[in-house]
């Protein structure tokens, strides 16, 4: 799962001009004042000039990293124009510091990179702006904003904020409400800004205390087992935040093998699987927070708009922003059909 830091969107400032109003010598009336407009084309689906996108994506190990490159791939695919060099994906440092430095000597025209490890491709990332390549950092960032061009990814933080929200808003009549958290793997930062958040939003509900937490590792295996631990340990409890749907099929499953049903569960990332089970409705899952892989697609389409010198429509900027951070969406059963395509196996 991706490492990042919380971000958010950052606008420049819009340039805008007033025309100054001059008075003619035989009237007192002022001439019409005019604004300046930006006429920089924005990006949009008609073909523009071709244009060659380095793609540098992890080791499909993982639903949510599988559907970053097949986000990645249908994206580009989209455009014509559009020639994607995609490396094999890796989660070894070192195996992809050579991709990209082979991407870099092909002088592809952009880079999108989630990297495997944000610190340690830095210096890379910094090679290939020096070489006048823009880079896209996907999702996992880079030490320094001098290694990236624009920077889109998910908010960790606003997983555990609004997965808090949502189950202090259903238990905000119960009083000594009981939470427990299965969370990732501890020793990344996501792990613990999406803790973060769960905990920041809890404060605002005082009847609702969180009780019990296990860290699992983002598997099947893992949740499952994990989660048997939580279920022998709290013999009863009124909501379950689980951080990964992968794991999350474990996690059911332990609850399903111990016949328990008293709680509801809120998941995380949004797998198809999780969405599936939430539009029947027949388990204790009841909704999941989106930590979308989208976000590859919408790295293309930035990437493209960099190579064509194109801005973003529906925004005033010439350029594209420098930071983007998607929204954690929280998906029921009362919104599930608008998000269920989004859904990753």
């Amino acid at each position: 799962m991706p490492e990042t830091s919380r971000r958010r969107l950052l606008f420049g400032t819009a340039a805008v001009s007033a025309g100054a109003l001059l008075t003619a010598c035989t009237s007192n009336e002022p001439k019409k004042s005019e604004t300046a407009q930006n006429d920089r084309p924005a990006a949009d689906n008609k073909p523009g000039k071709p244009v060659t996108i380095g793609f540098a994506g992890p080791q499909a190990d993982h639903g949510w990293l599988n559907a970053i490159n097949e986000n990645a791939t249908s994206r580009a695919a989209k455009y014509s124009e559009v020639t994607l060099e995609s490396t094999e994906g890796s989660n070894d440092t070192a195996a992809q510091i050579g991709q990209v430095k082979t991407l870099i000597n092909k002088k592809v025209d952009v880079l999108v990179i989630l990297p495997a490890d944000g610190k340690a491709l830095t210096q890379v990332g910094l090679e290939a702006m020096r070489a006048g390549i823009p880079v896209i950092n996907l999702d996992r960032i880079f030490a320094s904003p001098q290694a990236y061009r624009c920077w889109v990814g998910g908010d960790n933080y606003g997983m555990g904020l609004n997965a808090g929200t949502y189950i202090g808003e259903q238990l905000k009549d119960k009083a000594g409400a009981k939470v427990v958290e299965l969370a990732g793997i501890d020793n990344l930062e996501l792990t613990k800004q999406r803790s973060q958040g769960f905990a920041d939003a809890l404060k605002n509900y005082p009847n609702v205390q969180l009780v019990a937490r296990q860290a699992a590792d983002f598997t099947v295996e893992s949740g499952q087992a994990k989660m048997a631990q939580l279920l022998q340990a709290q013999k009863k409890f009124d909501a379950l935040w689980n951080h990964d749907d992968d794991q999350g099929v474990g996690a059911l499953r332990a609850i399903q093998q111990a016949g328990r049903d008293e709680f509801l569960m809120v998941g995380g990332a949004g797998a198809k699987s999780a969405m599936d089970a939430i539009k029947a409705d027949n388990s204790v899952l009841k909704a999941t927070v989106l930590y979308p892989p989208t976000m590859a697609a919408s790295a293309i389409d930035l990437a493209r708009a960099l190579a064509q010198g194109k801005g973003v429509g529906g925004l005033a900027e010439l350029e594209i922003p420098t930071n983007l951070t998607l929204y954690s969406a929280v998906v029921t059963k009362e919104n599930i059909d608008q998000y269920l395509p989004t859904g990753f196996r």
